[in-house]
């Protein structure tokens, strides 16, 4: 019932939802992007996941939040990031953003919440690490 809502709403939807993420309350945009990244990641909306990480102003967004100066942002911005980067059928324009920024995409997560202690976390890292070194 909510995907149905989302696909048939999501241009309304999701203009007023990136104003949320790019609100300058930290408590708004942390909820926020923390609630989207759960929102993608569950099955029952997979078609709004692929529509929503085929959209360019979504993973640049999702990558300045990466350099949020909170790190609660930073890391809820990372299970939204990886959705890009792990896309099968990613479209040419996200490609060619993250090819575009290759180095600095690996040079900032080599060192991206180096200090967590979470095996999970890390191993999602590696994966995504090694997708970006490997476009292009």
């Amino acid at each position: 019932m909510v995907a149905e809502y989302l696909m048939a709403n999501y241009e309304e939807f999701f203009s007023k939802y990136t104003s949320l993420l790019k609100s300058q309350n930290y408590v708004t945009r942390r909820q926020s992007v923390k609630l989207l990244g759960e929102l993608l990641l569950d099955r029952a909306n997979v078609k709004v996941m692929l529509r929503y990480v085929s959209q360019r102003d979504n993973l640049i967004l999702m990558m300045n939040l990466l350099k949020d100066s909170s790190r609660s942002i930073q890391f809820e911005a990372f299970h939204v990031f990886k959705v890009f980067v792990a896309n099968p059928s990613k479209p040419d324009e996200i490609v060619d953003i993250l090819v575009g920024n290759k180095e600095k995409l690996l040079l900032f997560l080599r060192d991206f919440h180096s200090d967590k202690d979470d095996e999970q976390f890390k191993e999602e890292k590696a994966v995504i690490m090694k997708e970006i070194s490997q476009l292009g």
